[in-house]
């Protein structure tokens, strides 16, 4: 066993450390740590000597080459492989060919070595986590090696030309371990999925392009032309008609429609479908992986024993007084995303007001579009600083919580990164969806901001337009801009990173011969070029999909295209993340798992916001509930029984209230001259509300449809949940196959040992027999008092072929 570091030059290295079956010109090295070239004596390389002392008495192998930096590869030895194995007793060796250096998958030897490097400590009481920090150690990472599995990954995974085809997750696995192929797993299920989806939004949007200009409220708003509407802000807007807005009530109505209804409850029962489904898809995966009943903890307080055998558990604690800090930190935070919110308001309410006081016409007329435009890219680079802030907020809490284990502290993690994200994306959304037009007051009493600017106003068709735009915008933005800078960073850095670490060519002398270069060099380098990986690259992949399928299922009333673009996404990010992972950064260290951890519970928590939600919006965004209130109670239909018109027919002159010009404040300034028509004619205006014209006040049919709107709002939710549980009854979690699977396990597990104890029971009175003519002693029993230290006669060789239980 070697007990010190070895600076032999890689001709002169032992060959007993040498894997005979592997290639002549190359050894098998577990992990990689580098170092920057540090003075002699100094303390860092004093820190970084002590360190690699202690893995040394461990009896792991290091071998030293030195370049620009200093780089140390490390080799286990066999004998902590076979405690785990032992420990386990799962030998966990039936996917790879095994070796002389790797008897178990290289997966699990990975992630063994990873645990122990992470682990040790120096007598500084340093582990490799506080060098790094210290800057001893500048990068640790285990090597991209010549495997089958991984020439085929590079082959037919991780090329754009396999975009439609499945995926290898059995390979997957074999290269990168059960966490990672359970990621694509779960994303591929996902996007197959997702296809249904997509396809019926887009049957709902083409049918709404088709009553693009036969919805009898367009073409009321179309014909509109004597109808004059109040200025939509105090200072140079003037008087306009609503046959102005012809285009933008077409556009509306295209999205607000039946079908929308029909497809929010559609996608609030795909939503529950998809988890159970992927229920199934797990158990199915991880029961042939053999790790269905796989205890994470067991393996962690495993690895902590192979690495100190006096390692001592830590136990379970809870304190009231960290989670009553914790959870006031958490609020505080969230206060401070809504304000962020909040902010984006009143960028919006000012950039209306600026907009509608330019010199350009087009910016005039069109201030409202702008102005949700703008702030929707305004938004975008919010959630882009945000998530930033948010990952070393939830980083600095989780500190704060001080969890037991690692995997408790990533769900801890999860939970608060994702309560941050979903406020960041989603607070500005909710106020369009549910806010914007309804706290603005009316003519004559707006709410204003600092006492001057006006809250927004809501266009007569209604604001499901704007929340349709801004998802828009920042689904599209996402999903291009994003997915061009995660692919290009990476690879530009990678470009920069080899082109700086090329070496250059030494002028040879004449008759000098060439000194080969060490393979091991060779190879290290061209990992150490790649870009690095941490915890959170495989987080981030998670994250992203998970804020996807938010923007997908939660407000996917208004943006039917929502699961289209989804779709179309996902197709290029597997490939993308594949690319990156084989290509561009340096392979991550395995992770065993059985399933998605934490986040299947927050993708059911979104099942549950999305039924919510979609119901917020077609109950207060939509125009569904006054129209159909107005259909069936205040339309010709229903008042004079005339059933040859449309029963929509004069639905927009009773949705618009009607303000007398004298009732305007002080410092709304109306312009003289008004193109079309004289000021002084004008003696009142329409705007969209439901208020009496002498008092201002609610009228009746206010109250009639904000019933409406609360009764179709509990049934809608009501119904929809009842759906998704008997959904989740109907489809079991575990498919019956794989019930059938463990129940054949136990059932031959438990036939073999009772077998074994019958033979057992009828040999042992024959041997007894037998002995006793021949005068011999029975061997001890394991456990018996001879065979805990007593004495006993060795069996004769004839008999040494039984082994007793």
């Amino acid at each position: 066993m070697q007990d010190e570091i070895l600076l032999t030059p890689w001709r002169d290295f032992p060959v007993e450390d040498r894997d005979p079956l592997a290639a002549p010109d190359e050894e098998e090295w577990d992990f990689v740590l580098v170092s920057d070239i540090h003075e002699v004596g100094s303390e860092k390389e004093i820190k970084r000597k002590k360190f690699l002392d202690e893995l040394s008495k461990k009896g792991f192998t290091i071998k030293k080459i030195e370049d620009k930096k200093l780089f140390y590869g490390v080799r286990a030895p066999k004998q902590i492989f076979q405690k785990y194995q032992g420990l386990l007793r799962k030998p966990d060796n039936r996917l790879q060919n095994p070796n002389v250096h790797e008897d178990i998958p290289v997966t699990t030897r990975i992630r063994i070595v990873n645990f122990i490097l992470q682990n040790t400590t120096t007598p500084d009481l340093e582990k490799l986590h506080d060098l790094m920090k210290k800057k001893v150690f500048e990068a640790t990472f285990p090597l991209h090696k010549k495997e089958e599995a991984r020439e085929f990954l590079k082959e037919k995974w991780a090329r754009w030309r396999g975009i439609f085809c499945k995926q290898p997750i059995e390979k997957i696995r074999c290269y990168f371990g059960e966490k990672v192929a359970l990621y694509f797993a779960w994303l591929g299920w996902y996007t197959y999925l997702l296809g249904f989806a997509a396809a019926v939004g887009t049957v709902v949007f083409v049918a709404g392009i088709t009553v693009f200009s036969s919805s009898q409220v367009s073409k009321e708003i179309c014909e509109a032309s004597n109808t004059i509407m109040c200025p939509l802000c105090d200072q140079k807007c003037s008087f306009w008609l609503l046959s102005d807005t012809c285009t933008y009530a077409k556009v509306t109505h295209m999205i607000d429609n039946e079908g929308t209804v029909l497809f929010a409850m559609f996608m609030a029962i795909w939503a529950t479908v998809f988890l159970e489904l992927w229920k199934r898809q797990r158990a199915t995966v991880v029961t042939n992986w053999d790790l269905y009943r796989w205890d994470e903890e067991e393996e962690e307080l495993a690895m902590e024993l192979i690495n100190n055998l006096q390692h001592e558990p830590r136990q379970y604690q809870h304190s009231y007084f960290r989670s009553t800090i914790i959870l006031l930190l958490v609020l505080l935070m969230i206060a401070v995303l809504i304000g962020i919110a909040h902010a984006l308001v009143i960028y919006r309410v000012i950039a209306m007001a600026l907009f509608t006081q330019s010199n350009f016409a087009f910016l005039r007329e069109q201030a409202n579009t702008m102005a949700v435009m703008t702030g929707a890219v305004l938004h975008y680079i919010t959630i882009v600083v945000m998530t930033k802030v948010n990952r070393r907020v939830a980083l600095y809490l989780c500190d704060l919580e001080k969890p037991r284990t690692f995997s408790q502290r990533e769900n801890n993690f999860t939970v608060k990164i994702f309560t941050f994200q979903f406020f960041t994306n989603f607070s500005s959304l909710i106020y369009i969806a549910f806010f914007l037009g309804r706290i603005n007051g009316h003519p004559g009493n707006y709410v204003r901001i600092a006492g001057k600017w006006r809250l927004e106003e809501c266009h007569p068709s209604g604001c499901i337009t704007d929340l349709f735009i801004q998802m828009a915008i920042i689904m599209m933005l996402k999903q291009t801009i994003s997915n061009v800078m995660e692919y290009l960073v990476p690879w530009i850095a990678h470009k920069l990173r080899k082109k700086q670490q090329r070496p250059k060519k030494r002028c040879m002398i004449l008759g000098e011969e060439e000194e080969a270069e060490d393979p091991c060099k060779r190879q290290w380098l061209s990992n150490y070029q790649l870009n690095e990986v941490n915890i959170f690259s495989l987080f981030d992949e998670f994250l992203e999909m998970v804020i996807q399928y938010s923007f997908t299922t939660i407000f996917v009333a208004a943006f039917p295209l929502a699961p289209l673009l989804a779709f179309c996404n996902n197709l290029f990010e597997i490939r993308l993340d594949a690319i990156k992972m084989m290509r561009l950064c340096r392979r991550m260290v395995p992770r065993k798992a059985n399933d998605i951890g934490i986040w299947l519970h927050v993708l059911e928590a979104i099942g549950i916001l999305a039924v919510i939600g979609n119901g917020l919006v077609i109950a207060i965004t939509s125009d569904f509930i006054p129209m159909q209130v107005y259909k069936y109670t205040y339309s010709p239909c229903m008042t004079e029984n005339n059933t040859g018109v449309d029963c929509l027919t004069g639905y927009i002159n009773h949705s618009l209230s009607t303000f007398r010009i004298q009732d305007f404040e002080p410092y709304t300034n109306v312009p003289e001259m008004q193109p079309d028509f004289v000021r002084d004619e004008i003696k009142e205006c329409r705007y969209r509300d439901y208020r009496n014209a002498d008092d201002y006040s609610y009228t009746v049919q206010f109250w009639h449809i904000f019933a409406a709107r609360l009764a179709f709002l509990i049934l809608f939710e009501h119904v929809a949940l009842c759906v998704k549980l008997i959904a989740a009854w109907y489809v079991p979690d575990v498919p019956q196959c794989v019930k059938n699977q463990l129940l054949d396990r136990k059932h031959s597990n438990l036939h073999e040992e009772l077998s074994m104890m019958e033979y057992s029971t009828e040999v042992q009175p024959l041997l007894t027999e037998e002995n006793g003519k021949r005068g011999l002693e029975l061997p001890p029993e394991p456990g018996s008092a001879a065979g805990a230290g007593g004495t006993a006669a060795a069996p004769p060789a004839e008999t040494g072929h039984v082994h007793w239980l």
